[in-house]
């Protein structure tokens, strides 16, 4: 008779609090007194000895800044019900939200312009997305669930199209590991080791600013030409549904005249 293997009991509310914390970088004396509460009464929570409240959790899920999946996370290992809906883009009552990130790439053409959900899969594109798609030579990478992380580093999918790879995929992992440590997400973290095997020329070596958060130039060769662009991402936050919390467009714009000018005539061609 096969032999069952027990699996592991959930984390109780205390110690994912505690854990949170300590990824936070947060003592408890300084958790204590952002959240308004005794370093006692943290203490015995995350110990187990006390049971919070829903506005006790609610509360310290806030001063630790998790996001809204977590959040439920941590709602229901303390016994409550969550607090943010999660329903699909494709769920009627998703209507009108799916209409307003149509719009947003629709009215972005003819610079490219695509949705994707917290783990970097593709939502929605817009037009200007298909011939950048068409570099693709691994029809695999565009079937099924769709990662743009991994179709722009894959040596299949843009990797060897993008010019200057190296600070791309040093870019990117940076992104996606400034993620990680908001999320911990055991998905995110395993498509972050799968990207660092991918094969890229090493990125030269210079300061991190604050700008590289906000835009990077993304360089693509398309035949003869080179295409540049500067891409921004646009996060639809809302406080009281998972999904839309997590899906983001990120938005390619022209850096030059001469892309702007390609771009437009490969969209109308």
């Amino acid at each position: 008779m096969a032999q069952q293997i027990a699996s592991a009991p959930a984390p109780r509310v205390g110690e994912l609090i505690k854990d949170w914390r300590s990824r936070r970088r947060k003592s408890q004396l300084d958790l204590a007194l952002e959240a308004g509460i005794s370093q006692r009464h943290l203490s015995f929570v995350e110990s187990g000895r006390s049971s919070p409240s829903r506005d006790m959790v609610e509360m310290l899920c806030e001063h630790l800044e998790l996001p809204l999946r977590e959040r439920n996370m941590v709602l229901l290992s303390a016994g409550y019900a969550p607090a943010y809906s999660e329903r699909k883009l494709s769920d009627p009552s998703m209507a009108a939200a799916r209409a307003a990130v149509e719009l947003v790439l629709k009215a972005h053409e003819p610079n490219p312009a695509l949705a994707m959900d917290r783990w970097w899969t593709l939502v929605m594109t817009n037009a200007a997305v298909a011939p950048m798609l068409g570099l693709v030579e691994d029809a695999s990478l565009l079937q099924g669930d769709v990662n743009v992380l991994r179709l722009s580093l894959h040596p299949g999918g843009l990797a060897k199209h993008i010019v200057n790879l190296g600070m791309w995929k040093a870019h990117v992992l940076w992104r996606l590991g400034q993620q990680i440590h908001a999320t911990h997400d055991a998905r995110l973290i395993a498509l972050e080791r799968e990207l660092t095997t991918y094969p890229a020329p090493p990125s030269p070596k210079r300061e991190r600013n604050e700008a590289d958060a906000i835009a990077l130039n993304f360089e693509l060769r398309v035949g003869d030409d080179i295409l540049s662009f500067i891409t921004t991402t646009t996060i639809f936050g809302t406080p009281a549904d998972v999904t839309l919390s997590e899906l983001a467009v990120e938005a390619f714009f022209p850096a030059n005249p001469q892309t702007a000018m390609i771009v437009k005539a490969m969209v109308a061609g």
